[in-house]
């Protein structure tokens, strides 16, 4: 983190956890306890997971309840939380209306403590794959992939936006750095199975090789449309000697980052 940039030495910044249903509502409401618990906790930045407004039951609802850019209830919301609680706010991502009929984009977008969006990441890497236990994952079927890369001022830094599968193309994290990333912010809904095997290896990858910290911000447990998440929310550093994460719960993770000589958490 860089003080000349008006970035203090310590800031503290927070990774929600949750375990959204198919009712936005309670969803929203959640999401606001937990927002309302970190802002407490004196986060100036949090980062909500992916699909935090819906674990939906089927694509047709994700398409249902897609929003216009720039107008809807869950984006209002984001704005109006951010706003109250006067952090920066990362939204996890929520489906945005695409240009592609019978698609939607998953957006991640970013408001300032005013409550004004400043950035918008749209999802780059789809998750298209069959595991090994039969799960069978094919989000281009009405997700349209984004092209765009986003790195912003903020509070903690300059800030990257990527989402979950995201993770797996080493790729796409340096091109943030060289844009000037410090912070990577990580929305993400790994699934319990391949969550075990790689989350928390890709992320602290992430993190040494790019030099940077990165708050990964994930959904957990058992879902009402069937999914099971992996959870583990994290926040790391290249420097940390251990990262600090979630147990199982929805909650939210609020340590303090420093500035080390190539970054760190605790």
């Amino acid at each position: 983190m860089n003080e000349s940039n008006g970035v203090s030495a310590a800031t503290r910044a927070a990774a929600i956890q949750m375990t959204s249903g198919t009712d936005v509502d309670a969803n929203l409401r959640e999401a606001g306890r937990l927002i309302a618990a970190a802002a407490r906790a004196g986060s100036r930045l949090a980062v909500l997971p992916e699909n935090f407004s819906g674990m939906l039951k089927s694509e047709s609802d994700r398409l249902a309840l897609a929003e216009v850019d720039g107008s809807g209830p869950v984006q209002d919301f984001l704005a109006e939380q951010s706003r109250t609680h006067r952090l920066w706010l990362v939204g996890g991502t929520l489906p945005i209306r695409a240009a592609a009929v019978g698609h939607v984009r998953a957006a991640c977008l970013l408001y300032d403590d005013r409550g004004e969006r400043v950035a918008r990441y749209d999802k780059i890497h789809l998750f298209d794959v069959q595991l090994p236990n039969g799960e069978v994952y094919q989000e281009s079927r009405t997700i349209e992939p984004g092209a765009e890369l986003v790195v912003v001022d903020s509070p903690v830094g300059r800030l990257g936006l990527a989402v979950c599968y995201d993770v797996r193309f080493p790729e796409l994290f340096r091109a943030l750095l060289d844009r000037g990333a410090e912070v990577l912010a990580l929305p993400a809904a790994f699934t319990a199975h391949t969550g075990r095997a790689h989350w928390d290896v890709l992320v602290r990858a992430r993190a040494i090789e790019n030099f940077c910290y990165v708050i990964a911000a994930a959904q957990w447990g058992a879902h009402a449309n069937g999914r099971h998440t992996h959870g583990d929310s994290i926040r790391t550093a290249a420097a940390a000697p251990s990262p600090s994460s979630i147990a199982p719960s929805n909650n939210a993770c609020v340590p303090t980052c420093r500035r080390w000589s190539i970054g760190g958490c605790g």
